[in-house]
């Protein structure tokens, strides 16, 4: 569940599979797999309805306790999920925005545009297989994470999905995090670093409004530049808000329907990648 407003719980998501696809090791998935775990909900208090029913008012700091608890656990199978990334030299970058900003299109755009770069996606929504659908049709290996109520992907939500999408040595993952500002920006899922997508169209001032996601951003990307001349946008303002949150973090000004600055980004993520075998080489010549 979400450590701040309880939206949802994390065994409740589905790992699904938009068609068939092959493991590394030959294992297949049928059409549309779902993956669910029975659980249980237990709750420490009742709940009436009507005139004269009892309320029990829990203290703040109970609700406080709860919180480090939840973001304690995640933080544990984050680094699992961190670990098992690293010894398979797979960067894990967290894509973040509102819903709109146009991380779908940005990530079939990118893997068109890949070449040989091995490439996977993770999709998370609250429904619908809509977006994972879009990535297979670039030809890239998708699954989708539908969290229901939940307003955020979680480590263990990862955890699972990896299992299901099994991604090679040496891929470069993007996890599509579902639409929201707010939630993501606590969750750690053992990423390498959480790149924050905003669009001209949402207003110069969504980093005032935001500001824990812009902190944690190791990246900011602000699309949809064509449009400048038709929104009202300060794009030098709007850096100085995020630099002002998050002192010398990178902002990129990009439109992926022109293809302005992609070459900037695709630079980016070229300095971040690792070739399959560089853990493994690192290892020996630390033993040496």
């Amino acid at each position: 569940m979400c450590a701040t407003c309880g939206c949802g719980d994390d065994a409740a998501a589905l790992i699904r599979v938009p068609h068939d696809h092959q493991h590394a090791d030959g294992r297949d998935h049928a059409h549309a797999a779902e993956h669910q775990h029975a659980h249980e909900h237990q709750h420490p208090h009742e709940h009436s309805h009507g005139q004269g029913a009892d309320h029990v008012h829990v203290p703040a700091t109970e609700t406080v306790t709860l919180e480090l608890k939840v973001l304690a656990k995640n933080d544990e199978l984050a680094q699992r999920n961190r670990s098992w990334l690293a010894e398979r030299d797979i960067v894990a970058l967290n894509m973040t925005s509102s819903p709109g900003a146009g991380k779908t299109s940005l990530l079939e755009r990118t893997i068109l545009e890949s070449g040989q770069t091995p490439i996977a996606v993770i999709e998370g929504d609250q429904a619908t297989l809509l977006d994972a659908e879009r990535i297979e049709a670039t030809g890239c290996r998708v699954v989708q994470v539908n969290t229901g109520a939940g307003c955020h992907l979680d480590a263990e939500m990862i955890y699972r999905a990896l299992d299901t999408l099994d991604p090679a040595p040496g891929t470069l993952l993007f996890v599509e995090n579902v639409g929201n500002l707010v939630c993501p920006a606590l969750f750690d899922l053992g990423e390498g670093e959480k790149v924050v997508v905003i669009s001209v169209t949402e207003g110069t001032d969504k980093p005032l409004k935001y500001p824990h996601m812009f902190q944690a951003a190791g990246l900011v990307l602000v699309n949809k530049t064509d449009l400048l001349p038709y929104v009202d946008f300060d794009l030098d303002r709007c850096r100085e808000y995020i630099h002002s949150i998050h002192p010398g973090v990178e902002v990129l000004p990009l439109s992926v329907t022109s293809g302005a600055g992609l070459s900037r980004w695709y630079d980016w993520l070229a300095a971040r990648r690792r070739p399959a075998g560089s853990a493994a080489a690192e290892k020996a010549a630390g033993r040496a």
